[in-house]
């Protein structure tokens, strides 16, 4: 039997990935702008015809194979974080009709932006495992010895950079949520980590 400990922190996880999604889909509906790859998932959208959510966990499973030549383990919560965010952006986007006008635009991009914050300490407080691009970033780290920060400005650069190129909203809430999104996961990150330390934030 799992214990309530267990069971707890499976709840916490799953909520945090599907706050994860509608955080996404809330930006994607405000349009002045989107996380970098998001801006990846939609141009790939845009291009392909196939919904976001369903590209979501497509680019999901691709950064997890990336995973093999750095000899990367993924635990359950990289597992549940490829196949149920995309799903719950799907259902975020179905739900929620784009916003007008610029002081709503904000508006809902901003609760977009916080609800992602709370999310990612949510899910990554559960302590099941790093999301396929924390992995990624993790681990070319250990492997490269660069600095993480410059690991991970670099992945996102290219996601952002070939999402843009395929027509991705690229805006200043994608300026806004580089800027913002570390800060706001430095405050959430401990309010639910159930573990002694706390990882650097999500996706």
């Amino acid at each position: 039997m799992f214990s309530a400990a267990f069971v707890t922190r499976l709840l916490q996880l799953l909520l945090g990935l599907f706050l994860y999604g509608i955080a996404s889909s809330l930006m994607i509906r405000a349009g002045i702008g989107i996380a970098p790859w998001d801006v990846l998932s939609q141009g790939i959208s845009l291009r392909s015809g196939w919904s976001f959510g369903l590209v979501t966990n497509l680019v999901g499973v691709a950064v997890l194979l990336m995973w093999l030549p750095i000899r990367q383990k993924p635990g359950l919560g990289t597992v549940l974080n490829v196949l149920l965010i995309g799903p719950s952006a799907q259902l975020g986007l179905s739900m929620l009709p784009p916003v007008s006008g610029l002081l709503w635009q904000v508006l809902v991009f901003a609760a977009g932006l916080l609800l992602l914050a709370i999310a990612t300490g949510l899910y990554i407080g559960a302590n099941f495992g790093p999301g396929p691009r924390d992995g990624l970033m993790t681990g070319l780290h250990a492997r490269t010895g660069w600095a993480i920060w410059k690991v991970r400005s670099l992945i996102e650069a290219c996601a952002l950079a070939l999402g843009w190129w395929l027509g991705g909203n690229v805006g200043l809430g994608t300026l806004a949520f580089a800027m913002l999104i570390g800060p706001l996961c430095g405050i959430t990150l401990p309010l639910f980590d159930r573990r002694v330390s706390v990882p650097l934030p999500a996706r």
